[in-house]
Order: structure tokens, then C-alpha cells, then sequence
């Protein structure tokens, strides 16, 4: 038997938020629910697997425009620093995002670019 659409999509935002945590799928649907209550989670799931998924973006591609969206936003640093440790498993090098930091140095501003750098040096450390 054939899973209906919705049931495929969910199992493909589970799928993408276990490889982002680094967990099973039964771990991070347990996780996400704990974190954000069922129907939150659920939302997360739906949405993620949406925009975590297509052939027009790698997933590197993919990463590093989520990261520069929550540096900018600034407050997010519990999203982000997990979004800098799983950009390196989607193909981005440290190199690349030391650099995207320095970017967004000159179009956020330094202050929050500045906080992007420091914990991008602490998850994952300094320019090799």
C-alpha cells in the first residue's frame, strides 16, 4: 500500500530535521515534540520537508542561505549554531562560511555578523 502525499511529505521532514540533529527519525520526531509540542513539531515537519527538498538549490546552497537569514534576524543563536555544524555535512567548508560572515558584515552590519562569527568559531572553530 501506497503512503498518501501528506504521510510522504512528513516522513521527508523527519527525515531532514533527524540528519540536521543527528538523530534517528523516532529520536527527532520524540526530540522535536519535547522542544516544541506536537503540533509545532508537526508544522516543522511539513514545512521542512518542503524546503529542504527540490532540485534547484543544493544543499549546500540551501544551508548557507539559512544561515545568513538567522544572522540577520540575530537572537537565534540555538538555530544557528546547529545550521553551522550541519552546513559542513551539505558540502560547505569553514573557509566559506568565515567568508559568508565577512559578507554579511557589510550588508546586516557588523554587530550581528560579529555574533555569527563568534559562534561559528565556537562550534566549529577558526579558519583552517
Amino acid at each position: 500500500m501506497t503512503e498518501n502525499p501528506d504521510e510522504q511529505r512528513r516522513a521527508r521532514g523527519l527525515a531532514m530535521y533527524a540528519s540536521q540533529f543527528g538523530l534517528s527519525v523516532d529520536e527527532v520526531a520524540e526530540h522535536m515534540t519535547a522542544m516544541l509540542g506536537s503540533h509545532m513539531a508537526e508544522e516543522a515537519w511539513q514545512s521542512g520537508a518542503g524546503a529542504w527538498t527540490g532540485r534547484d538549490l543544493s544543499m549546500r546552497d540551501r544551508s548557507l542561505v539559512v544561515i545568513a537569514s538567522l544572522v540577520t534576524q540575530g537572537g537565534v543563536d540555538a538555530r544557528l549554531r546547529g545550521h553551522l555544524r550541519w552546513a559542513i555535512d551539505n558540502g560547505a567548508t569553514r573557509a566559506e562560511l568565515h567568508a559568508l560572515m565577512a559578507l554579511l558584515a557589510v550588508y546586516i552590519g557588523y554587530p550581528r555578523a560579529s555574533t555569527g562569527m563568534e559562534l561559528l568559531r565556537e562550534e566549529l572553530g577558526p579558519e583552517e
